[in-house]
């Protein structure tokens, strides 16, 4: 991600300063709130709203094809970049794949389970194939129309496929052509920090496409939007909890021996800098430096942390899988197993970098749905009334996700000292905050670390310990 991200850290032993983040999420919340009160008192009126929402869709709509191309280009490039790391990169990528993966399973099963928005009935209760050539033929037909007429059209066409597929091809591209294809690599990062810049330029008018959407949908419907609404956030707050508990924990206990709720102590500072700021990157340096105190060789942190945050983004795939449900049956067009299968491998893909700007699962959220259903679209509105109350569970999960993983990987290629980490989370060795400036990753997380090769990586783990 091409985010400057250390300047959100805040200093050692103070509360960390809020951002203007802040004022975004509270605007957010006072316009849902605001929404459903005019839909509850004055239904005609607020209906009238929705063309706010149907704006501020669009908006997110325009932006979706850059960010699904930066991110897909620059993703398949960190994979090349971690796998030259050697086996801690190829068995981190491969976790975080798998973990993903079940992530996104795991929102479809619950999203299937607790129907959070059966009963709204917002759209039509049938959908239209669209019988353009494009979409006609059956499924060769749909294979063909994924191949665009030309590279710049798949960006300006709206067919996300299309988008996905140059971009997959660009990506391999650059791999193949090595240090001659770092240039474009940078001037992608560069476009990436502007459509990035835009993203979060839309998002300051969420509040007033919230406002509309929401009370317009309760206009409609009345307090089944709200009951419905409430019912998918406590649904996703649950899950994310079961999922860091019964499986994180579970995997960490059954490798390492190590309980997840020591974990979770030990990082409960980091806990409260991404509760006040949303946002798990706010707390990246950090993690680094206290997965580094809890034992694990720096190699394996400095693989590991940094390409988790673009790759494994567990709390983040449950929210996709869940919301695409939500929207689906809000809409009265409730998706086929078949249709949940393919929009599962889509968000696989798409949902890679989706972490750390405000927006971008959004973004990642809306493609997945115009790719495979265009006619939910519209939908997303009722996501962004409630996304920021979610955005706390995504981040926090996407952090412990990686911070277990740090743990499992360090075990895995036996560079982590076990009795260095039972001391630590005992509270016999405890972290030294003043540490933490001093700490060579925090100027920039996302380089690869110093001395990562085969040399470093055979050290024993106490040699690496005791030199530090």
């Amino acid at each position: 991600m091409a985010v400057d991200i250390t300047d959100r850290q805040a200093p050692a032993g103070r509360s960390p300063k809020k951002d203007k983040t802040h004022w975004l999420y509270m605007s957010v919340i006072a316009a849902v709130v605001a929404g459903a009160i005019l839909g509850l008192a004055a239904p005609d009126a607020a209906v009238a709203l929705k063309p706010l929402g149907t704006a501020f869709i669009a908006l997110i709509k325009m932006m979706i094809a850059p960010v699904i191309f930066c991110t897909i280009v620059l993703g398949v490039g960190s994979i090349a970049k971690a796998a030259t790391v050697g086996k801690v990169g190829g068995m981190a990528l491969a976790y975080f794949i798998t973990m993903s993966t079940f992530a996104l399973a795991i929102g479809l099963v619950v999203g299937n389970l607790i129907h959070p928005g059966s009963g709204l009935h917002l759209g039509s209760t049938s959908y239209e194939v669209p019988t353009d050539s494009e979409h006609a033929g059956g499924t060769t037909g749909f294979l063909l129309a994924i191949i665009p007429t030309t590279l710049i059209s798949s960006l300006t066409s709206g067919n996300i496929l299309q988008t996905l597929l140059v971009a997959l091809l660009c990506g391999f591209a650059l791999q193949r052509m090595g240090a001659a294809g770092k240039p474009v690599l940078k001037a992608i990062t560069y476009a990436q920090s502007l459509v990035f810049r835009l993203l979060m330029m839309i998002m300051w008018v969420a509040p007033i496409g919230a406002f509309g959407a929401i009370a317009a949908v309760v206009g409609e419907t009345g307090v089944q939007a709200i009951v419905s609404m409430a019912t998918l956030m406590g649904a996703f707050y649950v899950t994310c909890a079961l999922f860091i508990v019964v499986v994180l924990g579970g995997l960490l206990r059954a490798f390492t021996g190590v309980s997840i709720f020591k974990l979770m102590r030990y990082l409960g500072r980091e806990y409260l800098l991404i509760f006040s700021t949303s946002s798990s990157e706010a707390a990246l340096p950090r993690l680094i430096a206290k997965m580094e105190h809890l034992g694990i060789s720096k190699p394996v942190v400095g693989v590991t942390v940094p390409t988790g945050y673009s790759f494994n983004l567990d709390g983040t795939a449950i929210y996709l899988t869940m919301g695409a449900l939500f929207v689906a049956e809000a809409m009265g067009n409730p998706l086929a197993l078949a249709e949940q299968i393919s929009l599962l491998v889509f968000m696989i893909i798409a949902s890679k970098g989706a972490a750390g700007v405000s927006g971008a699962g959004i973004a990642t959220l809306a493609a997945g749905l115009q790719s495979h259903r265009p006619d939910l679209l519209d939908g997303v509105g009722l996501i962004v009334g409630i996304d920021r109350f979610m955005s706390e569970a995504r981040a926090l999960t996407n952090f412990t996700g990686n911070a277990v993983a740090t743990l499992l990987l360090g075990k895995w290629v036996r560079e982590v000292d076990l009795g260095q980490v039972r001391r630590v989370l005992d509270g016999q060795d405890p972290f030294d905050e003043a540490s933490i400036t001093a700490d060579p990753h925090a100027a920039d997380p996302h380089a690869a670390p110093d001395g990562a090769d085969e040399t470093d990586s055979a050290r024993r783990p106490d040699e690496l310990v005791g030199a530090r």
